[in-house]
């Protein structure tokens, strides 16, 4: 039987309606169940901090429990890989990083496009990363680095949180601009690396300074310089790069995924979440602690400043001829 031209538009216009009300009524039901944050590294680290920080508070406002899965590996290609492969019913979140950032320039055979595939929903803390030493290293400023590196070509390690992390890239810019040799040692996350430099087993690393900050103020580790433009507010004493190298500038950000196709409704409710946990005294004081500051954005916003990283992290990886090891 043919349907009128006019009850067919009116079946159409029903249609849509229902799937509107129906994508309504599951961002307002969600959570449902709980949720998993994947992290592409070990426990312990400043992405692992800043995940457990927002599961904590997100469990608290929603009802339902949202924990932290580690994923560690390959700079968070396994976890990032794992989130885009999940379905996009906000069940699955994951970290976004600014490694994130770096890695389509790094690895050149990624099964996935970290802008493409992954919807940004927020921003969680914005971190300067620090060039410290082990205590035993007999220098104790960026010029002291250098020289002693030039009197020891090749002998000093460098260790980085993982190969084609930002920990990994910062150092080899800081390698280039120095005019250094130094041996880089990759670890499988920031927590590893800390217990190694920690016990002397390396010598030098660049970490995201909430992984590293109360050793630094136990005097653990010696806090050489922070990579952002001005100095850290939580270590005011210690410099910045660019005060010895001009122009020298990175920083790290931690924020919440998810894969591409998640409701505009389940980003939304998310995003808002997360901001007002971000506005919570408790939750800003314990970042200001870390090191770092509340990365407050809108999912658009976050999106854009992604891509923005992504380019200009492209750019420094081909000066720099970096490549994964």
């Amino acid at each position: 039987m043919k349907l009128p031209r006019r009850d067919l538009l009116q079946l159409l216009v029903g249609a849509v309606a229902l799937s509107a009300t129906s994508r309504t009524a599951s961002a307002f039901e969600y959570p449902a169940r709980p949720v998993r944050i994947l992290v592409g590294f070990p426990p312990g680290g400043t992405a692992d901090i800043a995940a457990r920080l927002v599961a904590q508070w997100l469990s608290e406002r929603l009802g339902q429990q949202f924990f932290v899965e580690n994923r560690p590996g390959a700079a968070t290609n396994i976890a990032t890989e794992a989130v885009v492969r999940a379905p996009p019913d906000g069940y699955t979140l994951g970290t976004a990083t600014t490694s994130n950032t770096v890695n389509s320039a790094v690895y050149q055979k990624l099964s996935f496009n970290f802008v493409r595939d992954v919807t940004m929903v927020a921003g969680i803390i914005r971190i300067p990363l620090v060039l410290e030493v082990n205590p035993a290293v007999p220098v104790k400023s960026v010029p002291e680095l250098i020289a002693y590196a030039k009197s020891n070509p090749g002998k000093i390690s460098l260790a980085s949180y993982g190969a084609g992390t930002t920990s990994h890239v910062v150092g080899a810019l800081f390698k280039m601009r120095a005019g250094i040799d130094m041996i880089h040692v990759p670890y499988r996350g920031s927590a590893p690396m800390v217990t190694d430099l920690l016990g002397g087993q390396v010598q030098v690393a660049f970490d995201a300074l909430p992984s590293s900050i109360e050793h630094i103020r136990a005097g653990k580790l010696r806090a050489l310089a922070v990579t952002t433009a001005t100095r850290s507010q939580a270590l005011p004493n210690v410099p910045t790069m660019s005060e010895f190298l001009p122009g020298f500038e990175a920083s790290g950000w931690i924020g919440i995924g998810a894969p591409s196709g998640t409701p505009p409704e389940i980003i939304d409710k998310l995003n808002r979440e997360i901001n007002a946990g971000l506005a919570n005294p408790t939750i800003n004081e314990r970042i200001a602690d870390l090191g770092g500051e509340a990365f407050v954005s809108s999912p658009a916003d976050f999106a854009k400043f992604v891509a923005e990283e992504t380019e200009a992290w492209t750019k420094v990886v081909r000066t720099a001829n970096i490549r994964a090891e």
